[in-house]
């Protein structure tokens, strides 16, 4: 059974720091791409940033490039968001998914969800 947990959410300042992980059972991390997705309230759950160890290849949304660092430690099986120059709109509920083919950022394709950190960045 494919399982995910994150940790590492929490209440930060404007500019500051936080890493997210994600750690996965019943799958390995370099067969899987794994996601991370984040929802603001009142808004569709967005893609984030996405890793495929197979082809080590990652991916970023626009407004993270730059600030977001997506990491994956296949020998722990864990999947990591390293999230710099933090924003109030980054305010969100992120949450780590896993596909067995391509990242994509979409999120009805990912059936493997954890339940979710919570981010909220103050201004």
């Amino acid at each position: 059974e494919v399982q995910l947990v994150e940790s590492g959410g929490g209440l930060v300042r404007t500019g500051g720091s936080l890493t997210l992980s994600c750690a996965a059972s019943g799958f390995t991390t370099d067969d899987y791409v794994v996601a991370w997705f984040r929802q603001a309230p009142g808004k569709e759950r967005e893609g984030v940033a996405c890793v495929d160890s197979s082809q080590n290849k990652v991916y970023y949304q626009d407004d993270v490039k730059g600030r977001f660092t997506i990491g994956s430690d296949n020998a722990r099986n864990t999947v990591t968001l390293q999230m710099n120059s933090l924003e109030p709109e980054d305010t969100a509920v992120y949450y780590c998914a896993a596909r067995r083919t391509y990242c994509n950022s979409v999120a009805p394709f990912f059936g493997s969800w954890g339940q979710g950190t919570q981010v909220t960045v103050s201004s």
